[in-house]
C-alpha cells in the first residue's frame, strides 16, 4: 500500500510529485502553520461580531466572555410548588432544594432532578385493576391469590385486597437510597399486612376490625420504610375487600348472617330491658314515696289527736263539769248530725205533743 501511495504522490503523507520540498528525499512535510489557522478563525469570528475590522484578540475575548455568561446563566433552574429539587455533583447527591428559583453549578459539574413530591401514588395489593393491568377483564378487577390469601391468628384463611397510598417525603433519599421504590412499598405493605392479619381472628377482620387493621398496617409499613431511609411517607392504607376464600364463602356468609341475627336479637332485648327496668324502678319509687307520705300523714294525725287529747284533759282538769258537758254536746252533735230528729219538750204535758219540723225547716232554709 505504501508503494501505491508513492506511485501517486511520492510519500504516505501525500507529498506532491517531485519530492518533498523539491529535494526528492522522501522526508515528512512541515507541520501546519498554527498562526495561520488562528488568523482564519479570527477572520471567521469577525464576520459575526460588530466592528469586525478590529485587530488583535479582543473579539475572541468578547466571545469567550459571552459564552461564559451563558454557561453561568444555565445554572438557574426553577422548582415548581409540587416538586423538590435534587442537586447532583458529578452524579453524586449533594442537597435538596425547595420550590422557587434556585441555582447550581452549570453542567457538567452539577445537574438537577425535580421529582413530584405532592403526587399521591397508589399501590394495589391482592388485585389488579384495568388501570394497572393494561387490558380489560370484563369485571374491571383481576384477583391475585398469591398476594391476597393470608393466614389469620385463629388458623383461618382470609382473602384480603387493599391499597396503599404514598407520597415522596424526601426526594434525595427516594432517588438514591432505594433502587426500586414501587417494589419496596409493595413488599413492605404485604409484609405488614400479613403480620397484622396473623395476630387477628377472622371475625373482626370480616366485620368491625378493619379500621384498626388499616391503622396498624400503616404504622408498620412506615417503620419499615423509615428503616430503609426510603424518603417515602405512607398517607393511607385502605381495605378494598376482606372475605373468606371463594371455596367456603357461602358457608361463612351464612354464619355471618346468623351472627347478625344474634346481635339484632340481643339489641332488641337490651332495648326492651332499657324500657321496662326504668319504668319498674319508677313505679317502685312512686310506691315508696306514697307509703312514706301515708306514714307521715298517720303519724301526724296521731300526734295531732294526742295533742288534742292532752289539751282537752288540761281543760277538764281545770273545769270538770263544764268540760264534761261540752264533750257530751260535741259528741251528740257528731252522732246526730246525719239523723232525722224530732225534739219533744219533756215539760209540755201529756195531752199535746209539741212538734218542731227541723228537717223541713232545714230544707226550706236551703
Amino acid at each position: 500500500m505504501v508503494d501505491d501511495f508513492k506511485g501517486r504522490g511520492g510519500s504516505p503523507w501525500g507529498t506532491p510529485p517531485g519530492g518533498g520540498g523539491g529535494n526528492g528525499s522522501g522526508r515528512r512535510p512541515p507541520p501546519p502553520d498554527i498562526d495561520e489557522i488562528i488568523s482564519k478563525i479570527q477572520e471567521t469570528i469577525k464576520k459575526f461580531l460588530p466592528g469586525g475590522s478590529a485587530s488583535g484578540g479582543k473579539p475572541i475575548i468578547l466571545g469567550l466572555i459571552i459564552l461564559g455568561v451563558i454557561w453561568l446563566a444555565s445554572g438557574l433552574y426553577r422548582v415548581l410548588p409540587d416538586e423538590q429539587g435534587v442537586v447532583l455533583r458529578f452524579g453524586k447527591f449533594v442537597k435538596t432544594t425547595q420550590p422557587g428559583l434556585n441555582y447550581h453549578i452549570p453542567f457538567p459539574v452539577e445537574s438537577v432532578q425535580t421529582p413530584k413530591v405532592t403526587k399521591v401514588n397508589r399501590m394495589d395489593i391482592g388485585f389488579r385493576s384495568e388501570r394497572d393491568s393494561g387490558f380489560t377483564t370484563g369485571g374491571g378487577v383481576a384477583d391475585v391469590p398469591e398476594e391476597s390469601l393470608m393466614l389469620t391468628g385463629d388458623e383461618n384463611i382470609v382473602n384480603i385486597d387493599f391499597s396503599v397510598f404514598w407520597v415522596i417525603k424526601d426526594a434525595g433519599k427516594f432517588l438514591f437510597k432505594i433502587q426500586d421504590p414501587q417494589g419496596t412499598v409493595k413488599a413492605a405493605a404485604e409484609t405488614a399486612m400479613r403480620e397484622v392479619i396473623a395476630k387477628s381472628a377472622i371475625q373482626p377482620i370480616l366485620t368491625e376490625g378493619r379500621a384498626s387493621i388499616e391503622i396498624e398496617t400503616q404504622e408498620i409499613i412506615q417503620a419499615i420504610l423509615d428503616e430503609y431511609n426510603s424518603g417515602i411517607e405512607i398517607t393511607q392504607v385502605q381495605t378494598q375487600k376482606a372475605d373468606p376464600p371463594d371455596q367456603v364463602i357461602d358457608a361463612f356468609r351464612d354464619v355471618q348472617a346468623a351472627r347478625a341475627d344474634m346481635e339484632r336479637s340481643k339489641n332488641e332485648a337490651q332495648a326492651y330491658a332499657n324500657d321496662v327496668i326504668p319504668r319498674a324502678r319508677g313505679e317502685a319509687q312512686k310506691i315508696l314515696q306514697a307509703a312514706e307520705a301515708y306514714k307521715k300523714e298517720v303519724v301526724a294525725k296521731a300526734e295531732g289527736e294526742a295533742s288534742r287529747f292532752l289539751a282537752i284533759y288540761n281543760e277538764y282538769a281545770k273545769a270538770k263539769e263544764v268540760t264534761k258537758k261540752r264533750m257530751h254536746l260535741e259528741t251528740m252533735e257528731r252522732v246526730l248530725a246525719d239523723i232525722n230528729k224530732i225534739i219533744i219538750d219533756k215539760n209540755a204535758g201529756s195531752g199535746v205533743v209539741p212538734y218542731l219540723p227541723l228537717q223541713e225547716l232545714k230544707t226550706g232554709t236551703n
